[in-house]
């Protein structure tokens, strides 16, 4: 029987391994030791410039498409759809960094130009020094697939829709075969980089209390919305986040909005919200709702740039918070297919290196199932809010 092991244990496993590996190699033979670090040290290298260029591909595939359907929708209910989807997820981001940079610091100890990378000897370098450059930047990506998503949506252009749903297609192919199953020898060899530098010990106690804050976070953003949804249409927020409990264990066990589709269905319908309402947005909010995503991006991010000293800047996370709100429209349907969507924008934005990059996605997918179900149990108090409202537009 064959076993099938996770990505989030894979990550496990491969942190473990170069922790293993990197704590006894100094004891062996200097030559073999640095030679072993750095043939990892390569493999990032051109690991990590393969996921540059791809990037902006992944922009284009999967926000052109996405943007292009929105514009097929039921008019006034997918504005306040789309619209309450975006607030939530703005929300969701600001009280991250509200929380994040007030209590990380405290906790990781780190001070603006001081590093907890900064002890011990240096990384080692690679055997190569490659770049492959990306076809354009992570913005001008955007604004292209903003224009032709429009575009295709405003003209009803099938052709161009179908082109573009292959490019999809094609592009999570890259995503599930290349870069998914790879991600883990590139996280083994950036904490193997570290360790062997004696830089670890801090980075896996900072991740241990950064998933900690994240999973509070998503309980208060859940709490937030189910309070307003309740407020809104006269009923209790806990009672009503109880009924949409077995979608949220239901998305911890897939990792997949789009696979806890059904479930998360049947228990917003349970709640009270319209079938007119539900069918439409719950749907629709699995691949534009991203509360729980976009929480675990910001403190995550806070928690890297923390580590390597850098400074944390509110109008840069503003900016940071709002563009990926946008960004993250149809993120690749795979685990961790958010953080594949924020990479270009946490290099152009915040000004994350390599290793930051991998620190990041370790951070991220550890406890990417928790966000996904924050993302989908947050769909059923949004669909009541749209029901509240759609409700009283249709009234006037």
């Amino acid at each position: 029987m064959k076993v099938k092991i996770g990505l989030v244990w894979r990550i496990i496993i491969a942190i473990a391994l170069a922790v293993l590996f990197g704590t006894f190699l100094p004891s062996l033979h200097e030559g073999f030791a640095e030679g072993f670090v750095r043939f990892f040290a390569t493999f990032n290298l051109l690991f990590g410039s393969f996921l540059d260029f791809v990037v902006p591909l992944i922009i284009i595939a999967f926000i052109t498409p996405g943007i292009a359907n929105l514009g097929k929708g039921a008019g006034k209910l997918l504005g306040l759809s789309t619209v309450t989807a975006y607030i939530s997820t703005i929300i969701a981001g600001l009280l991250a960094y509200v929380v994040a940079s007030n209590l990380l610091p405290n906790f990781i100890g780190g001070i603006e130009g001081e590093s907890i990378l900064s002890a011990g000897r240096d990384p080692l370098d690679s055997f190569l020094d490659i770049e492959i450059a990306p076809i354009m930047g992570v913005m001008s990506a955007l604004l292209l697939a903003f224009i032709l998503g429009i575009g295709m949506a405003s003209i009803n252009s099938k052709a161009m829709l179908a082109v573009f749903n292959e490019f999809n297609a094609l592009i999570e192919k890259v995503i599930t075969y290349a870069i998914i199953p790879l991600l883990p020898f590139h996280i083994f060899g950036i904490f193997l980089n570290m360790t062997f530098a004696g830089k670890t010990g801090k980075i896996l106690a900072v991740f241990a209390g950064v998933f900690v804050m994240i999973i509070v976070l998503h309980f208060v953003m859940l709490t937030v919305q189910y309070t307003v949804a309740g407020s809104l249409n006269k009923k209790n927020p806990f009672s009503l986040l109880k009924t949409m409990m077995p979608a949220y264990m239901t998305a911890v066990g897939t990792q997949s909005s789009a696979a806890t589709i059904p479930v998360t269905l049947r228990q917003a319908k349970q709640t009270g919200a319209s079938d007119r309402v539900v069918n439409f947005t719950v749907p629709l909010f699995a691949t534009i709702h991203l509360s729980g995503s976009m929480i675990t991006l910001v403190s995550c991010s806070i928690g890297v740039l923390l580590m390597t000293g850098m400074p944390i800047e509110f109008a840069s996370y503003a900016k940071f918070i709002f563009v990926l709100g946008i960004a993250m429209i149809a993120a690749p349907g795979v685990p961790g297919g958010a953080v594949m969507a924020a990479v270009g924008f946490l290099t152009s934005m915040l000004g994350f290196d390599e290793s930051m990059i991998a620190l990041m996605i370790a951070l991220y997918l550890a406890q990417d199932s928790f966000g996904t179900a924050t993302n989908v149990t947050g769909d059923g108090a949004l669909a009541l809010i749209v029901d509240r409202f759609s409700k009283n537009t249709s009234a006037s």
